[in-house]
């Protein structure tokens, strides 16, 4: 068999069109996101920096439900930082109280990004403090981001205060409620704003000035005189 030999003009050619071809492809379309977001009551749940072991060196994040008022799913103590009860752990919760403890009921969720893969929830310690992070678990996902704090370190179960720009949501799917829960923020941190916008101050409309009435002038007061004394009589001569 004879094999022919592409001329090398012939051959540059191709490769040129082979190129051309490849750039005009239009880029893969992202698919839409798998899962939705919904809202919840807030009031309705509680996020806790739970004591992991005996000794309560290292904790996880727990977060609680009220689902009915039956009887109270959790309590919190005053002062900072919070310290709570998880009461649900003294009674059978079910149909009263959720309980999600692991990545199989929680993950971050940035905007229309589900980070669940690419993301973990850790509380940890740091100067006198314990912080939820949201933390990358793969090269190039994104920064590490502070979540919740406690405001403060104590032994036990301890309340866990979000930051500005983070919720609790939903996870939905087909408009279905899951049991998943998404520690949301509507947007990255440092992509929106966060000072408040001056607000324009209102001005009140001008009124039309209103036509001067004249006032008619009072007559000067007449000016009294003083009365004369009364005139005294002569006297009379015997």
């Amino acid at each position: 068999m004879t094999l022919s030999v592409l001329p090398r003009a012939g051959l540059a050619a191709l490769t040129a069109l082979a190129t051309t071809l490849a750039t005009a492809a239009p880029a893969p379309v992202r698919a839409s996101a798998l899962f939705a977001a919904a809202e919840v009551d807030q009031q309705n749940f509680l996020m806790v920096a739970a004591p992991i072991g005996s000794k309560g060196e290292k904790a996880q994040l727990n977060i609680y439900e009220q689902l009915k008022p039956v009887r109270p799913c959790f309590e919190v103590g005053e002062g900072t930082p919070a310290p709570v009860n998880p009461l649900l752990a003294t009674f059978d919760f079910t149909g009263i109280c959720n309980r999600y403890i692991d990545a199989n009921g929680y993950s971050v969720r940035v905007g229309g990004q589900d980070l669940a893969t690419s993301y973990r929830l850790m509380v940890t310690r740091s100067a006198g403090d314990m912080l939820l992070l949201a933390f990358p678990t793969k090269a190039g996902a994104g920064p590490e981001m502070v979540v919740a704090r406690t405001r403060g370190s104590a032994p036990g179960f301890l309340k866990l205060q979000l930051e500005p720009g983070w919720r609790l949501m939903r996870r939905q799917f087909g408009g279905r409620n899951l049991g998943h829960l998404y520690v949301y923020a509507d947007s990255w941190p440092g992509t929106a704003a966060t000072a408040a916008q001056p607000q324009p101050t209102k001005v009140e409309a001008a009124q039309p000035p209103t036509a001067a009435v004249p006032v008619k002038e009072a007559a000067p007061a007449a000016v009294r005189r003083p009365l004369a004394p009364p005139a005294v009589p002569p006297a009379t001569k015997l």
